[in-house]
């Protein structure tokens, strides 16, 4: 499987690193947390807002489409989410840039162990994979709504 160019970029990065270098990158991937946020006066098609069992706060995942249907993620991460997940929401939302919803939902997700390496996928299993599902989900309601309206349409009289 080929990723997206900006996730396979990433991708290259950690899989050249030794683990403790790639603890070190992804602590300075959650410090970019924040910059994930939403920005003032952005708008979304969706917005996901809750907090799971598998997560010590809420998480919110936005989603915005540009006009060539192009993904575009934010993530608000409350204050108790840990480290890792910051660090994976910094990455998805970077890596996950500007793809569609459906190549979003085609992304295996084998390359998470390539980035955090195979101790802390053991360790953290349900952390690690838990944004990309997440975003998934999102990617994945926005084009049921999608599908939906555009059937609503065909059965509209003319």
């Amino acid at each position: 499987m080929s990723y997206p160019p900006k996730l396979n970029a990433i991708i290259a990065l950690f899989s050249d690193l030794p683990d403790a270098e790639k603890r070190e990158t992804l602590i300075a991937y959650a410090d970019q947390a924040r910059s994930q946020e939403p920005k003032e006066g952005e708008t979304f098609d969706l917005e996901d807002i809750r907090k799971d069992e598998e997560c010590t706060d809420t998480v919110a995942v936005f989603l915005r489409l540009d006009e060539q249907g192009g993904a575009h993620f934010r993530v608000t991460l409350g204050p108790q989410v840990q480290t890792l997940t910051k660090a994976m929401s910094s990455i998805l939302c970077k890596g996950l840039d500007g793809i569609t919803p459906e190549e979003v939902l085609a992304i295996p997700a084998d390359f998470v162990p390539k980035i955090v390496g195979a101790e802390l996928v053991r360790l953290r299993s349900q952390t690690v994979y838990y944004l990309l599902t997440r975003m998934k989900g999102v990617a994945k309601v926005w084009l049921n709504r999608r599908r939906s309206e555009a059937a609503e349409g065909e059965d509209s009289p003319a």
